[in-house]
């Protein structure tokens, strides 16, 4: 079995051929390969289902063996790779009922057109013993914004309780948020499935839309993240993602 790893931001990713696979993956085999003590490791895995020309279509696999609705790292790593085969900068992926536009252009950028995003009301969530006020967002895949300092021990102690709350029956992202300027948010992730990451692409879709939606913020919107930066653009209630993605090696499992 063949496959490839990558990273975003310090987001890495499994990403292998459907093709390449001697068996069907299943959460079990997906867990291990994505341990990083019995396994390659890494923060998910791409299985490339199909691919014609420069289209494919993609299922995003958690570490925890769960999948993802979309993943905005996942999909700039699988257009930085669909490009390269395909010899194309411009390809489409799709991933669940989601179609992703992407363009790669010269060096690591890749600009992610990744379609509508939906922001909620403000609302109340009681944690027992503290309440914290939250904005509700979907990017395909649901996120929980709380401007709250993102320190990492806050982030590991509400992350979890947040994630995995009554209020979100799939489970939720969640994003702690501090806006230091009109332009420019801080921003600590929990990831659904994964735990505490470097980086998120939905994650950073999800806290600038929040941070336009309440005035925050104005579009574009950078994004400072733990791995690194990234690049927001909103407009008719859709959203562009632009930022890295680059191929650490390719192994080969026996």
């Amino acid at each position: 079995m063949t496959l490839s790893k990558w990273q975003a931001l310090g987001n890495d990713y499994l990403l292998v051929e459907r093709a390449e696979l001697p068996e069907p993956l299943t959460p079990d085999r997906v867990r291990r390969l994505c341990d990083y003590h019995y396994g390659v490791g890494s923060d998910g895995l791409l299985e490339v289902m199909k691919v014609q020309g420069s289209h494919a279509e993609v299922c995003i696999w958690n570490p925890d063996g769960s999948t993802a609705e979309l993943s905005g790292n996942g999909m700039r790593i699988v257009a930085a790779w669909l490009a390269r085969e395909s010899q194309s900068e411009r390809v489409t992926m799709v991933v669940g009922l989601r179609e992703v536009e992407a363009i790669v252009r010269e060096g690591d950028k890749i600009e992610l057109d990744v379609g509508r995003v939906e922001v909620g009301e403000t609302e109340t969530l009681d944690l027992g013993d503290e309440r914290v006020e939250f904005t509700p967002v979907s990017v395909g895949n649901p996120h929980a914004v709380v401007r709250r300092e993102p320190e990492r021990g806050e982030l590991r102690r509400v992350g979890p309780r947040i994630e995995r709350h009554s209020r979100f029956p799939e489970r939720t992202n969640v994003q702690l948020v501090r806006v230091d300027g009109l332009h420019d948010l801080t921003v600590g992730v929990w990831e659904r499935g994964a735990g505490e990451t470097l980086a998120s692409g939905t994650s950073a879709i999800a806290t600038a839309a929040a941070a336009v939606a309440n005035g925050w913020c104005k579009s574009p919107v950078h994004v400072h993240l733990p791995g690194g930066d990234l690049l927001v653009e909103l407009s008719d209630g859709g959203a562009k993602l632009t930022g890295p993605a680059e191929e650490i090696c390719r192994i080969e499992l026996v």
